[in-house]
């Protein structure tokens, strides 16, 4: 089976997997951030006040947890637009090209600023950033667009 086909066969294919890879991320985002916690010497007691171990993290461990707060920043944010623009696809059909992409490029582009963030990347931070916001900024536009103009 073409894997292309999984993600681009149905209009709103790329809109669902959108979501479900952006939350995929979120959730991956705690990866480092436990890796993080268990150099700090992370222990049960610590579950009374999780964020007062913030100060025994190493430096690459606050930009971890850091970059998992904004994580969840981010799918709050483009969730609604994948939303939108999922339900769009399926009441008006195939929206442009460039709003599948943006899609399936923005949760690729968060991973790798969770990378970026963590190794204190910050021109590749910050790229990946304002990279993710205009594919989500895509969604809402297109997805709006299909909506307001069909008939």
């Amino acid at each position: 089976m073409d894997l292309s086909v999984l993600f681009t066969d149905a209009p709103a294919a790329p809109y669902a997997w959108s979501l479900v890879l952006a939350g995929s991320v979120v959730i991956f985002s705690i990866v480092p951030l436990g890796a993080a916690r268990s150099q700090a010497d992370f222990t049960m007691s610590d579950m009374d006040a999780p964020r007062a171990m913030f100060d025994r993290l190493p430096a690459w461990g606050k930009r971890a947890s850091w970059a998992h707060q904004n994580s969840f920043e981010s799918f709050g944010l483009h969730a609604p637009a994948a939303l939108l623009a999922l339900i769009a696809a399926l009441q008006s059909g195939p929206l442009p090209g460039v709003t599948a992409a943006a899609a399936l490029i923005q949760p690729v582009l968060r991973l790798i600023y969770i990378g970026a963030y963590v190794g204190n990347i910050a021109p590749l931070r910050g790229l990946c950033w304002a990279s993710a916001l205009v594919c989500t900024g895509i969604l809402y536009l297109e997805g709006l667009k299909a909506l307001i103009y069909s008939t």
